[in-house]
């Protein structure tokens, strides 16, 4: 039994290791290469990315999932794996077989009102009460759809816009996005790419002739010309510019690299240029035979175009060839989902140790000690994926509201690994992984709006005051989260449980550590500390970026406030602690209202949809923190309930002589 529990941790470590390393491991393309194909680079958003990167954001604007399940399972049969496509996949068989993308179930449309109104209601996948429509389904609506859609704009205030014209506008938008990316690569109509491009590059010499005789008013070959004429006209349409190309992804690079290297464009401009040249460039065709390769599963032919098309790329574009090749494998690897599952296991194992405290004082440490190794494991994942993340940007970690998500779980992450090096009772590992694993899920939930690796504005575009304000100030939020949710584990545990008032002993030294609620009571107090100082350094060095860009250091703005507010709030619970106004319970209380004000400061005032830093705007989270503040406020009614209720100061003697269980790191 005792080498069991020695065992114990280790066997996680191994366990959760082995996962991990298997997610870094190379992985083996299929009959079709699929994976080189999806890191191919294009540039859209305004930034160079892998085709794979296009299809899963493209997917989560549209169905706000990653994935297209290729078979219904019930929810309730959790270990059951369905098959599905994963965003490489989706985006091939939309752009070159777009018969078959069209029956798949990928627009998510759940406002009650618009299904009836677009008579929806009785057709559908109904999955855990969302609604999935394909492609087919919404073709004979889409007129209606974009007719509600342009009415909806024109209320111009988003935040005045009903649910119904919200839901009406996101499923235009995810309309016009899917018809863009259908086309592409392949014009319309042109069934065979390759073999219509060769007929198209064949009957371009005289074509061009018949032209420059018709508009020089001589006799013309009519045949001639009318093979020509009729596809440039569909160039003349799928060359349009959508808005620099946000829509469209942009995936022919330039012919001169050495001029301008973001000047990419799509496949309609460049078969224009290539008419005016009279010569078709060597993308196109790479693209044409890709196209007909895949439509007429020749797997050798389009795996050989893959490589071809790479070969061509690395002798002109060997930074975007090795720039969607890096962004492919942190999409593939998935290393935020998997922190993400880590941090909820180890979350476990840090309950069952305090569970097992009173019972099992062996097993809670080794449980303990599972614990804590198993969140350095996890934090290592999460530390990769923010670095990588760093490194695919070019920015430092926080530059929109999902990267400051990562950032504020990894510093509340780092925190509570310190509070257990420390102190060792098992707290600082609760803390660790409870903010781990809930800010990644809020990660998650912001990452369904689309690209997060999106372009700054022109007043964020600063690395120096991106690594010291926005850095600063996040690690404030962060440390004003941790310090609340020790607070929130001292109610719990001394309402519900007898573990406030017990004692632990530590390295079999004999030497007693301070009472668990007394060892919370220091941690709380030391991190507000650490809080108010980053918050304060945080908010000075926003009103000198504010002064450098906008010519005043302060101007009463939402975010503003609320960065204030924190410092303001932190500064009164030292005080109050300081001026012993408040006690242990007191600090617990105040530092739990600190996770309302920070709540407010970091997603309440984007909500606003006004002010200079409305850039972070977002509504769909409003319930959600509304429900979180409400739960707040209950801790904060609990934490005041007279004494005589806590569990922990009914059995708060200790029996005499009793040895406190040993605890060891």
């Amino acid at each position: 039994m005792k080498m069991l529990r020695k065992i114990l941790p280790w066997f996680f470590v191994v366990l959760f290791g082995s996962e991990i390393a298997a997610i870094f491991a190379p992985k083996k393309d299929g009959e079709f290469h699929v994976r080189a194909f999806g890191a191919l680079p294009v540039l859209m958003n305004g930034r160079i990315q892998p085709f794979d990167s296009v299809g899963l954001n493209s997917l989560r604007q549209i169905r706000s999932t990653s994935d297209v399940p290729l078979e219904e399972v019930p929810s309730w049969q959790f270990w059951h794996h369905p098959k599905k496509l994963k965003p490489t996949e989706w985006l091939l068989e939309l752009m070159f077989h777009p018969e078959e993308a069209a029956k798949r179930p990928i627009f998510l449309i759940h406002h009650p009102e618009l299904l009836s109104e677009l008579k929806l209601e009785n057709s559908g996948v109904d999955k855990s009460g969302l609604r999935y429509y394909t492609y087919e389904q919404l073709q004979p609506l889409i007129g209606e759809i974009m007719k509600q859609g342009m009415l909806a704009r024109q209320v111009t205030n988003e935040t005045e816009r009903t649910p119904v014209q919200k839901q009406v506008v996101k499923l235009q938008n995810a309309l016009f996005l899917y018809q863009s990316l259908q086309l592409a690569i392949c014009p319309p109509g042109w069934e065979d790419f390759g073999a219509e491009l060769k007929a198209f590059e064949t009957a371009l010499p005289a074509g061009m002739e018949a032209l420059q005789a018709k508009e020089a008013g001589k006799p013309f070959d009519q045949a001639a010309y009318e093979k020509l004429w009729e596809p440039v006209t569909e160039f003349f349409t799928l060359a349009k510019d959508t808005g620099a190309g946000q829509y469209y992804p942009l995936v022919l690079p330039p012919v001169d690299p050495e001029t301008k290297r973001d000047n990419w464009s799509n496949i309609g401009k460049g078969l224009l240029d290539s008419v005016r040249d009279r010569e078709i460039y060597a993308p196109i065709k790479s693209y044409a035979a890709l196209v007909s390769a895949y439509r007429n599963k020749k797997p050798a032919e389009f795996n050989k175009a893959v490589d071809d098309y790479k070969s061509w790329l690395g002798q002109k574009f060997q930074p975007e060839l090795k720039k969607g090749r890096e962004e492919f494998f942190y999409n593939d690897t998935k290393v935020f989902l998997h922190a993400m599952i880590i941090y909820l296991c180890a979350f476990i194992l840090g309950i069952g140790s305090l569970l097992a405290l009173s019972l099992a004082p062996n097993l809670a440490e080794s449980l303990r000690k599972s614990s804590y190794y198993l969140i350095i494991l996890a934090g290592c994942a999460h530390t990769f994926g923010l670095l990588f993340r760093m490194h695919l940007e070019g920015r430092p970690p926080v530059t929109n509201l999902y990267s400051s998500a990562i950032f504020i779980g990894w510093g509340a992450m780092i925190l509570g690994l310190v509070l257990e090096r420390v102190y060792r009772l098992g707290i600082g590992n609760l803390v660790s992984s409870v903010a781990g694993f809930v800010t990644l899920i809020i990660a998650h939930n912001l990452s369904l709006g689309g690209d997060t690796m999106e372009m700054l504005r022109a007043v964020l575009d600063t690395n120096v005051w991106l690594a010291t304000h926005v850095v600063i100030v996040t690690l404030g939020y962060a440390s004003t989260f941790v310090a609340g949710l020790l607070a929130v584990i001292y109610i719990f545990i001394g309402v519900f449980t007898p573990l406030l008032t017990k004692k632990i002993s530590q390295d079999n030294t004999g030497k007693v550590s301070p009472e668990i609620g007394k060892a919370l009571a220091k941690m709380v107090y030391g991190i507000v500390c650490f809080a108010t100082l980053f918050s304060f350094v945080g908010t000075v060095l926003g009103g000198i970026w504010a002064d450098q860009s906008w010519g005043r250091f302060w101007g009463w703005d939402p975010k503003e406030n609320g960065a204030l507010i924190i410092v303001i709030w932190n500064a009164i619970i030292l005080h109050a602690r300081v001026g012993g106004m408040i006690r242990e319970r007191g600090l617990m209380a105040m530092a739990v209202f600190g996770n309302i004000v920070t709540s407010f400061s970091w997603f309440g005032v984007n909500m606003l949809g006004i002010g200079l830093h409305s850039y972070g705007f977002m509504d769909q989270a409003f319930w959600w923190l509304l429900a979180f503040d409400f739960g707040m406020v209950f801790l904060i009614l609990l934490a005041l309930l007279p004494l005589r209720y806590w569990t922990s100061f009914k059995t708060s003697t200790p029996e005499k002589n009793a040895p406190a269980p040993v605890l060891t790191l």
